[in-house]
């Protein structure tokens, strides 16, 4: 799985890398998204649910997130 690391970095650039992979994967293909901004993360979920990708969260270490997301 890919995964892209966002770590340190702010919006509108973990939005604008997720939308350019997007374009290069098949439907039903997963991949992960590292942040370590909550700003960053809440970005993330509201743009998922915007445009109905599934995403899978955990926080792995406190303030970190590994989000998957899935191209449907």
């Amino acid at each position: 799985m890919k995964k892209i690391d966002c770590l340190g970095e702010y919006c509108p650039i973990p939005i604008l890398r997720i939308k350019d992979h997007l374009k290069s994967i098949p439907n039903g293909e997963a991949f992960m998204v590292v942040t370590d901004h909550s700003c960053v993360f809440q970005s993330i979920q509201d743009y998922c649910k915007k445009t109905k990708l599934k995403i899978h969260v955990d926080e792995v270490i406190n303030g970190v997130w590994e989000i998957t997301i899935i191209k449907l």
